[in-house]
């Protein structure tokens, strides 16, 4: 058994404020027996407004939020998967990126979101993800103190191939720390994270932003732990700050995968012809 810890946060619209946020809070979950800590997305700024926003990214050798938690685990001896850092790309434009840091400090593996999110709500909001960060172009799954990871952020989870590709590289423990809006939090949240668990036979761990923050966002919390056969082992029922402790034994992830073989079953082939008509007339005939 490994015990982890999902911290929920209220990210401030500053650097600085937001490790001085996030530092308690990840220092309450490794008192508490962590062994792996997991922070939402955008662990170290949220800020809406790009003119103050983008001057202010660094990249991920040089960004406070990302250092100060590096920092961290290395005293308490713990890893950290900072869900996502805002950060400048070494080689110009922004990332939205995941960081798994080890418990001596050093930085494990990276992941830059792949899945922007361009969206016009019913509620009238709307982003335009990709207008700011450019995106990853490679699945990343990386070995922890808790088993294999896959390392994936917020919107996607909406893109279950990723999910079916961590899967098969070995993920046992798929990570999703997110920054989800409250109007898609309160449809979707539970029962998309719940899917993808039982999908892939795997742990699903999301952390999660809460609340209404400095710049005006409001985000859903509801952190959540799902088991590999789908049910819900924690949760924070609520988008307050705090800390959420689950217990994962690995042995849940091979008996779901042998009850449920679908990795195994898998097949290759080909896409439908592109219009339905076609369709239609083949299966008359």
């Amino acid at each position: 058994m490994a015990r982890i810890a999902l911290v929920q946060t209220r990210t401030p619209a500053t650097h600085a404020a937001a490790l001085a946020h996030v530092a308690p809070l990840v220092r309450e979950a490794a008192a508490g027996g962590a062994v792996l800590i997991a922070t939402p997305e955008c662990t170290n700024v949220v800020q809406r407004n790009r003119s103050l926003l983008l001057p202010a990214l660094k990249t991920v050798d040089e960004d406070e939020g990302v250092l100060g938690l590096r920092a961290l685990a290395a005293e308490l001896g713990v890893e950290i998967l900072i869900g996502s850092a805002l950060v400048r790309r070494e080689g110009g434009g922004a990332a939205n990126r995941s960081v798994l840091i080890r418990a001596d400090g050093s930085i494990a593996a990276t992941y830059d979101k792949i899945h922007m999110f361009d969206v016009d709500l019913p509620t009238g909001e709307s982003a335009r993800e990709s207008h700011a960060y450019t995106p990853g172009d490679r699945a990343v799954a990386a070995d922890s103190a808790v088993g294999r990871l896959g390392l994936t952020i917020c919107y996607d989870m909406r893109f279950p191939h990723l999910y079916r590709a961590l899967a098969q590289a070995g993920a046992q423990v798929m990570l999703v720390p997110a920054a989800f809006t409250r109007p898609t939090g309160e449809a979707h949240w539970e029962v998309l994270l719940r899917a993808r668990a039982i999908e892939t036979g795997a742990f699903v761990l999301a952390p999660a932003q809460g609340g209404f923050h400095e710049d005006g966002r409001g985000t859903w919390g509801h952190s959540l732990a799902v088991a590999p056969w789908g049910e819900v082992i924690g949760r924070l029922d609520h988008d307050e700050p705090g800390v959420l402790f689950a217990e994962l034994d690995l042995a849940e992830v091979d008996r779901a995968r042998s009850a449920i073989p679908a990795l195994a079953n898998d097949r290759p082939f080909a896409p439908p012809a592109l219009g339905g008509m076609s369709l239609v007339r083949g299966a008359a005939e």
